[in-house]
């Protein structure tokens, strides 16, 4: 009986598993880890989204199945949300699709729409179900810039020109994870144009779309005249509202891809448990402060974390958005790669990061560090910088 399984084939060892691992072992020794590896937000949602989980749950009918393409209310309260946040219409029938998280609609709709040998365009560096959930449904990554900008739009053109077969979907997701690069409306445009002429689906991810630091909203590529026609787009309460295991997300956008997702989804769930998505609608119905506390919460931590690691010996670019810093390995430990330094920042200053290899080539020489710790432990953290940093000179 064979063990080699296609789907287990394509896929590389998990980068992030020994970082990990000598996280899990350090721990077990009782050694204090400052995690800042994994994106996992510390908070809790608002009381009033608490209340209305616990209220639904003691309903005894609300323990049944639930409806996979989630309940109507919920769908359209989040169509509602794009009204009033994008001024963006949806039909909560046919254009919104509830989803168990954002990554799962991703990786469900990855299994819709892809034949084995297409060939789809994501960026590198990118959070991994961009690539690894259309590598699982046997597609072939081309890869594209992470950065908006002019280099994004010469790599498209010519991946269209050089690839066979073409490219059938572009993804891409803004603010990034783990870049934090943010895009304005007339890349989007720009990107609406590209697609309608060569024929592409274009997968937005807008997970971040809540946590920007500047005076200006995140945009949506639905607001592009016409993006609908090419676009589907993946929300998640996870770190908008403190709910990441909750497991709720919203696919919306274009009719064909939310049909061909949601008739995915009806062969392999029930859908979220009903007092989660009662909840779910609590919050994006009710007061809204909480989403302005959490932005201003990661703003302030963004804040802490570049200054005090500056101070440590250590500059990291200040985000724009996301609750993410992308930083350049310090210059003295570079020649070792991301991989290495983590593990020693790991085994050394007691500071646990993602090694930025393990969302692509393109990450190596960077890692990423998630503003998941209070500001009292960002200091300690750089604190344990600093004196790992002057050990080495």
């Amino acid at each position: 009986m064979t063990e080699e399984f296609y789907r287990i084939r394509r896929l590389p060892p998990y980068v992030f598993a020994e970082v990990n691992a000598m996280k899990a072992a350090a721990r077990a020794r009782g050694e204090d880890i400052i995690d800042l590896g994994m994106g996992n937000p510390d908070g809790a949602p608002a009381q009033h989204i608490i209340d209305k989980l616990t209220e639904v749950a003691n309903d005894p009918n609300a323990h049944r199945y639930s409806a996979s393409k989630g309940i109507k209310g919920l769908r359209k309260a989040q169509a509602a949300y794009y009204a009033r946040r994008f001024n963006v219409d949806l039909d909560p029938d046919t254009e919104v699709v509830v989803t168990l998280g954002s990554k799962e609609g991703l990786a469900n709709l990855a299994q819709a729409i892809t034949a084995p040998g297409d060939v789809v365009l994501a960026p590198n560096p990118s959070y991994p179900i961009h690539t690894f959930g259309f590598i699982i449904a046997g597609a072939a990554i081309r890869s594209i810039p992470a950065a908006p900008g002019p280099d994004f739009f010469k790599r498209l053109h010519y991946s269209m020109a050089y690839s066979v077969p073409k490219p059938k979907v572009l993804v891409m997701g803004y603010p990034s994870n783990p870049t934090a690069y943010v895009a304005d409306l007339d890349f989007y445009k720009e990107v609406v144009a590209f697609a309608k002429k060569h024929d592409l689906w274009v997968i937005s991810d807008l997970a971040y779309a809540e946590i920007y630091f500047g005076n200006e909203p995140t945009p949506s590529i639905l607001e592009v005249p016409g993006a609908k026609d090419v676009a589907v787009e993946f929300t998640s309460m996870s770190k908008t509202y403190s709910m990441a295991g909750w497991r709720m997300g919203f696919a919306v956008g274009n009719q064909t891809l939310i049909d061909a997702l949601t008739r995915v989804k009806s062969y392999l769930d029930y859908g979220a448990f009903t007092p989660i998505q009662a909840a779910a609608v609590a919050a994006l119905n009710g007061p809204q402060d909480n989403v302005d506390a959490n932005r201003q919460l990661y703003k302030s931590r963004r804040d802490v974390m570049v200054e005090s690691f500056g101070r440590a010996g250590w500059d990291i670019p200040p985000p724009a958005a996301s609750m993410f810093a992308w930083a350049p390995i310090p210059e003295a430990f570079k020649e070792m790669g991301a991989m290495e330094f983590s593990k020693k920042l790991l085994a050394e200053a007691q500071v646990a990061v993602a090694p930025g290899v393990g969302f692509g080539e393109e990450g190596e020489g960077y890692v990423r560090l998630a503003m998941v710790e209070n500001e009292q432990r960002l200091r300690q953290a750089a604190r344990n910088v600093k004196k790992f940093m002057t050990k080495y000179g």
